[in-house]
């Protein structure tokens, strides 16, 4: 937010701002400001006390001196700034190890984003359980003037540093994320029945003796989808989505309801999922298992073999799933050729036809994507194998192929078709927005590809961007750059989030979108639900203030446990390689900034820092335009995406760094 611009007699006058502080381990800050594309820079001796998380007023003392005024990643170009005021500490907690000295008690930082530790009261600290050596989980209540450190309140005592449960516990305390519920709220889940009644029935169409079935990983619990298929006499197809029907069991206002909305959603963490439901809720009454009967709320579509949608309905439905596939069982079934011999149970041979069709029809419907403008920007995602421990033994890369699309097609489909039929009667909604991207940064996109001698053609304004990038992303796939173009293309779309403003889903080239098919693990698929059934019969717009709030706070929760999940396996990442050190690998440049490249090594995308300072052989700079360091002596140029070799030379888990040099 921008405030009266700062007066002193005789210089310039600077705007000043209102923003979030995003602190260094170095003790500089960068102030992210709501609407401002570019951050501003405040040096450690000027940041008066704020601390990672802050809400500050931030006076502008020098304005950025990058040409095309497009966000910066070098200090230089920056704009540059002094804290005015402290205007509200963060509520979110720090976590450090407790250690006391006679009457003096502190908490020894090891964040990257605290370069302070913390002063607390050893009386205090004791009644919490707080143990010398011990990590704990400290909220900084103020910071006076004249007081050399913050002081604190220790929240909560984690336990002991280096054990998986402390570390992992540790991650989630660090943004907030809750790890366990109350036991009244356990018994609360508990005490809910799983009988289907007649009442139940009522008003709910009867698929329990339609062909259904759900795919998903192979250790997944919470089955909150599921498909059901079914060959008209026309010649079109019936395929149901089915939800699990949380909303049913999960009512407004009930203390389960008030701790899934704070909630917001379930983390992901390396290790283990910290589940938004109690488990009685995610992994039983609401899972749609194989053989039991379960209420939903559906999504039903009949589809030509063309993949036209001829109809559609939504309303809430009771099935019976025939079959818990894995991926991997699916993906076995959709690539058997032809002549494979064919199974001898009727409800086999009904699986191995239903994948076939399904299959070739989501094939349809991702080109009809791909051609409105959809770009693909698939990138395998890193996993972590884990022994019972909690130590990892394997990173891997899990890639996307036919059931994964087959699925995400048809999600797609019912959020988009569920979306379309809210917006058409103008009633408040919470959809699944993402806005179109930062076309100067696609100007330095298309500067890079000129550079390495693609032409990126069209217009990079708003739209008909899309258009631009797939070219670019289709001509240059299997190639050494084509991860550093998608890498690029990436950081200059805006973040998707939820809102009661219907801008459209720029990346997936929708109109209308929303999420609908994960009430388990997601809190605003849940509101949707709720919002749908109440439009279905007919009921009044609902509170447009209200819900838009409620989509505030669920991107930042989105946001927190994005976070979360990131940095639990990078931790376990630099756990792995902690006996690597001195081993050399081949990676790609996957970043650069002023201070060093990223390398990402192949074939795990594990990723670590090499620091410009490291390499020898010359002085390096940073030429951000065209995402590319520079030998000021040799000249020599390494690009983004280029391939490197390096040795692996530290691996720091207090920090959860990774660092490199080049062989």
């Amino acid at each position: 937010m921008k405030t009266k611009k700062r007066r002193t007699p005789g210089k310039k006058i600077f705007p000043s701002y209102i923003g979030k502080v995003q602190m260094t381990r170095e003790g500089v800050a960068f102030v992210i400001v709501d609407g401002e594309d570019d951050d501003i820079f405040v040096p450690a001796s000027k940041t008066r006390g704020a601390l990672n998380g802050d809400l500050v007023r931030v006076s502008v003392t020098k304005e950025s001196t990058f040409s095309d005024k497009k966000k910066s990643t070098t200090r230089a170009h920056r704009r540059e700034g002094v804290v005015v005021d402290v205007l509200e500490r963060s509520d979110k907690p720090f976590i450090g190890i407790y250690h006391s000295s006679g009457k003096g008690a502190w908490v020894l930082m090891q964040n990257r984003v605290m370069p302070y530790d913390i002063e607390v009261d050893p009386k205090q600290a004791e009644e919490a359980g707080a143990q010398k050596g011990w990590k704990v989980s400290v909220l900084v209540q103020h910071w006076d003037k004249g007081e050399s450190l913050p002081f604190g309140k220790i929240i909560e005592v984690i336990g002991v540093p280096g054990e998986n449960e402390t570390e992992m516990h540790s991650i989630l305390s660090e943004f907030g994320l809750p790890y366990r519920f109350d036991p009244e709220l356990e018994k609360a889940a508990d005490d809910i029945s799983d009988k289907i009644t007649p009442e139940d029935m009522k008003e709910r169409k009867d698929f329990r003796d339609t062909f259904t079935f759900t795919i998903d990983p192979e250790d997944a619990k919470d089955f909150d989808d599921a498909l059901s298929f079914k060959t008209l006499e026309n010649g079109n197809y019936e395929v149901g989505v089915h939800i699990a029907d949380v909303s049913h069991y999960v009512t407004p206002e009930t203390e389960i309801d008030k701790e899934a909305r704070s909630r917001g959603t379930s983390v992901y963490l390396a290790d283990r999922t910290v589940p938004m439901l109690p488990e009685k809720l995610c992994n039983k009454l609401c899972s749609l298992r194989a053989d039991e009967e379960k209420l939903c709320f559906s999504a039903v579509f009949e589809i030509s073999p063309k993949a036209a949608i001829r109809k559609k309905w939504f309303g809430r439905t009771a099935i019976k799933s025939d079959f818990r596939l894995t991926y991997e069982q699916a993906q076995d079934i959709i690539m058997a050729e032809e002549d494979s011999p064919t199974p001898k149970d009727h409800k086999a041979r009904e699986l191995h036809y239903a994948l076939k069709v399904l299959n070739e029809l989501a094939h349809i419907l991702k080109e009809k994507r791909r051609k409105a403008g959809a770009i693909d920007f698939e990138r395998p995602e890193t996993k972590v194998l884990c022994d019972k421990n909690g130590k990892p033994v394997e990173i891997y890369q899990k890639i996307s192929k036919e059931a994964n699309w087959l699925i995400e097609e048809f999600m797609l489909l019912a959020n988009k078709s569920v979306a379309e039929f809210v917006a058409a009667t103008g009633k408040t909604f919470v959809y699944r927005v993402h806005d179109v991207p930062n076309p100067d940064k696609l100007a330095s996109l298309r500067q890079f590809a000129k550079s390495l001698g693609y032409k990126m053609g069209g217009d990079l304004e708003g739209k008909k961007a899309a258009g631009a990038i797939s070219e670019l992303l289709d001509r240059s796939k299997g190639k050494p750059e084509a991860t550093a173009f998608k890498d690029i293309a990436l950081h200059s779309m805006a973040k998707a989030k939820y809102s009661t403003d219907n801008i459209g889903h720029y990346g997936l080239a929708f109109a209308d979108y929303t999420h609908f098919t994960s009430p388990i693990r997601r809190y605003p698929d849940l509101m949707v639900h709720r919002l749908l059934a109440l439009y279905l019969n007919n009921a009044e717009s609902q509170d447009k203030e209200y819900f838009e709030q409620e989509c505030k706070y669920a991107s930042g929760r989105e946001a927190l446990a994005t976070e979360a999940e990131r940095t639990s396996i990078k931790y376990k990442v630099v756990e792995f390689m902690q006996d690597k050190i001195g081993q050399e690998f081949t990676g790609h440049i996957s970043g650069l900034t002023d201070f060093g490249m990223y390398v990402e090594i192949e074939p795990t995308h594990i990723e670590g820092m090499v620091a410009l300072r490291t390499i020898k052989e010359d002085f390096f700079e940073f030429d951000e335009k065209l995402y590319r360091i520079k030998g000021k002596r040799t000249h020599k140029i390494y690009h983004l995406g280029d391939e490197v070799r390096i040795r692996v030379i530290n691996a720091n888990l207090d920090q959860r760094l990774l660092d490199f040099e080049l062989v």
